[in-house]
């Protein structure tokens, strides 16, 4: 499957495809005219319009991946 233009990787178009869905289905307004009422394809249909803006936000490590990283880092030295 080819990439959707603005997208790293096809499993993140799904993942912002499905938030949007699940956003029209609890009442968020369609931000395009559009002949379906499933919020799947409006959301696909949003996205592919260039409506839909995302980002990636960063998962701060927890104090136990950061103890693991940094004894791995001094067992390396």
């Amino acid at each position: 499957m080819k990439l959707i233009e603005g997208f790293d990787s096809n499993y993140r178009y799904i993942l912002v495809a499905a938030r949007r869905a699940r956003q029209l289905q609890s009442g968020a307004r369609p931000v395009i005219e559009t002949n379906t009422r499933k919020p799947c394809k409006v959301a696909q249909e949003e996205i592919r319009a260039g409506k839909i803006k995302w980002m990636i936000i960063p998962v701060e490590k927890s104090a136990a991946e950061q103890a693991s990283e940094f004894f791995e880092k001094g067992a390396a030295s």
